[in-house]
């Protein structure tokens, strides 16, 4: 296993320099990742009111799905760059091509549209919290990292739960346009705090980019996330493209992991991922941001089509959620910097999020739209208790030579994880809603863009139909996030570092 800082003898004055080292460099890294996080929660609300306004409703997950494909490419390439070149320099052309694209998303005419820009800004914001964490990792030792997590899920409090309520405000007074927009003057602030981070010079090694590592990245996770997508028609008996695009998929994941085990600068680094501790750690990522995207994107839908809330009422009750999610990682930070314990927490905060997630899937038809949210946002206080310990279980293996390809693998997982994991519930969701009825999506759409009144001019059985149809797709889809919560759970409990 490399050697980390864990590792030093004790110095009297560490803690004090520790935390001098952290306050000067935390100002300057709150608000990229605070753009970082909030991308993910402010779109939510608005996923309805742009729906209803471009069209394409059994495509919406393509505007979350293709964010996330972007910065799943992006995150492994920053973090190789950031330990050759500084990060600081990094910061800048990642907040660059953020802001441009965030511009762009407002402008966009047509899903098709909004969907490329997506991928531009996730080619941007990739960086944003991959960068942002090494940084920590370079400045601050193990156990104090641990100490100073709580100040990290600090800046997740308030992004996450800033999101969905001013999305939910900003769409309903402004338009969904503007919960992009909203990006370029928080943007324009962190560019100028980034230019007070100390000015590190990278490695300076002799880097070649590993450009047909990208490109055969690119077509994996592409193809997979296509042939998701296509996964829907299966009802309608179209199955040829699926299949064509799952063996694309498999042909090209075995040239990535033949190129990179034979390439000088590897985008992947495949030793690494190879350490129990992180590849464990990253299935774990890979599996909580399959979950907690899943459940960001498609509640409000549910929301909507379900109980009929507004944007806003729907920023409200995504709430608790993202609320949830800062104090679960707020309180775990707390306890592992005092007690050095780190894999105790996700493991069992991971077994109460699977045995609630599999009940309150059962019960959600009978529950009221308030008592789901609270119930959502209990759930997710323990959902907080995984990433701070696999970002410190992920620095500790990796060691300080290849911090940044360490932080990075942990960002590209979760990212891959909530695009698949997003692409496989939209599947399962819409495949149900429009099963053995491909005419059933018009029905659903003017539910979206109207509410559940939009039932009332049908007869009472075929209203009572597509309520059917619609708790069964929703059913359906509680169900497969569940499912990611019993496979995160069994990665949990099998971590082999579980204690600084």
């Amino acid at each position: 296993m490399p050697q980390t800082d864990a590792s030093e003898p004790p110095d009297d004055g560490a803690p004090n320099r520790s935390r001098q080292s952290f306050l000067a460099l935390f100002p300057s890294i709150v608000l990229p990742m605070f753009l970082a996080v909030v991308d993910q929660t402010i779109v939510a609300t608005a996923l309805p009111a742009i729906a209803a306004s471009l069209g394409d409703v059994d495509r919406l997950s393509w505007v979350v799905v293709s964010y996330l494909v972007a910065t799943t490419i992006a995150a492994p390439v920053y973090g190789r760059l950031g330990d050759v070149f500084g990060r600081r320099r990094l910061m800048f052309v990642a907040l660059a091509i953020f802001m441009g694209a965030s511009l762009l998303c407002a402008l966009s005419q047509s899903i098709l549209m909004l969907t490329i820009a997506r991928i531009l800004q996730g080619a941007g914001g990739g960086g944003l919290m991959t960068l942002s964490q090494a940084l920590v990792g370079e400045a601050i030792p193990p156990r104090d990292r641990a100490r100073y997590q709580g100040y990290l899920a600090a800046v997740a409090v308030s992004s996450s739960a800033f999101g969905p309520v001013a999305g939910g405000f900003l769409t309903e007074h402004f338009g969904w346009p503007s919960v992009f927009l909203v990006n370029i003057p928080i943007g324009l602030a962190a560019v100028a705090m980034t230019m007070r981070l100390p000015n590190r010079q990278g490695t300076g090694e002799n880097f070649r980019f590993d450009t047909p590592g990208l490109v055969l990245f690119a077509a994996f996770i592409a193809s997979t996330l296509i042939m998701l997508e296509q996964a829907q028609q299966l009802a309608s008996g179209v199955a040829l493209m699926p299949l064509v695009l799952a063996v694309l998929a498999v042909v090209a994941v075995v040239l990535l992991v033949r190129r990179e085990r034979q390439a000088p600068s590897p985008l992947l680094p495949i030793p690494l991922l190879k350490h129990p501790a992180i590849w464990r750690c990253d299935g774990l990522a890979a599996c909580h941001g399959a979950m907690l995207v899943s459940l960001i994107t498609f509640l409000p839908l549910y929301y909507r089509m379900v109980h009929g809330a507004s944007a806003a009422e729907t920023g409200f009750l995504l709430l608790p959620m993202t609320m949830g999610i800062g104090v679960g990682s707020l309180t775990t930070g707390r306890i592992v910097g005092r007690t050095g314990y780190t894999a105790i927490f996700p493991s069992v905060g991971l077994t109460l999020v699977a045995i609630s997630l599999l009940a309150i899937t059962f019960l959600a038809p009978s529950l009221k739209v308030t008592s789901l949210s609270w119930g959502f946002g209990l759930i997710s206080i323990f959902m907080g208790t995984v990433m701070g310990v696999v970002q410190l279980t992920v620095q500790l293996a990796s060691g300080r030579e290849q911090l940044g390809a360490g932080a990075a693998t942990v960002q590209f997982s979760r990212s891959l994880g909530a695009a698949v994991g997003t692409a496989l519930v939209a599947t399962v969701l819409f495949a149900t809603m429009t099963h053995g009825n491909p005419g059933a999506g018009e029905a659903f759409a003017r539910i979206l863009q109207e509410g559940p009144q939009a039932l009332d001019s049908l007869g009472a059985a075929e209203q009572t139909a597509i309520e059917g149809r619609l708790q069964d797709a929703f059913r359906n889809a509680f169900l497969c996030i569940a499912g990611f919560s019993f496979m995160a759970l069994a990665l949990a409990w099998s971590l082999p570092i579980r204690r600084l």
